[in-house]
């Protein structure tokens, strides 16, 4: 697949928003563990090869289980997901989709501070952005290497 437009290169200027999104991500009270682990399940709801391949690489590189990576697009049937992780999937899951029913929002709320959950919708925001983009615009997807897009300074 060719790529049709670098973003990265041609597209500095409009992105300064979503690195400055990603800058305040980076000092969020929610662990990094769980934003990667969200990202990453974003990216498979979204279909979005390039990032798909970034994160998983990330993730392993930071110590994720492969276990757990392998089996996350059924995250409700595994044992090996914490409460604060499955409400964090939950919600992400229903952000992406456009429709969070109250239970979830109930669920999402015995785990997380209303500044957390305003920090972990931003990140399902943030990547929903970056999926868009990349699918629009098709990044060589397998070029990642790990750390590359460490959080952008604006």
């Amino acid at each position: 697949m060719e790529t049709r437009i670098n973003v990265i290169e041609k597209g500095k200027g409009a992105l300064n928003a979503i690195f400055a999104l990603g800058k305040y991500l980076s000092k969020s009270r929610i662990e990094k563990s769980l934003l990667d682990l969200i990202v990453y399940r974003v990216s498979q709801i979204n279909g979005c090869a390039y990032c798909l391949d970034m994160h998983s690489k990330d993730l392993l590189a930071e110590g994720e289980s492969e276990q757990r990576l392998y089996v996350l697009n059924a995250w409700r049937e595994a044992p090996f997901y914490s409460d604060r992780e499955r409400a964090a999937l939950a919600w992400s899951e229903a952000v992406t989709n456009c429709d969070v029913p109250d239970e979830i929002y109930e669920h999402a709320r015995e785990q997380f501070s209303e500044e957390e959950l305003i920090d972990l919708t931003l990140a399902v925001n943030e990547i929903n952005c970056w999926n868009r983009l990349n699918i629009a615009f098709k990044p060589e997807v397998g070029t990642y290497k790990v750390g590359q897009y460490a959080v952008q300074s604006v």
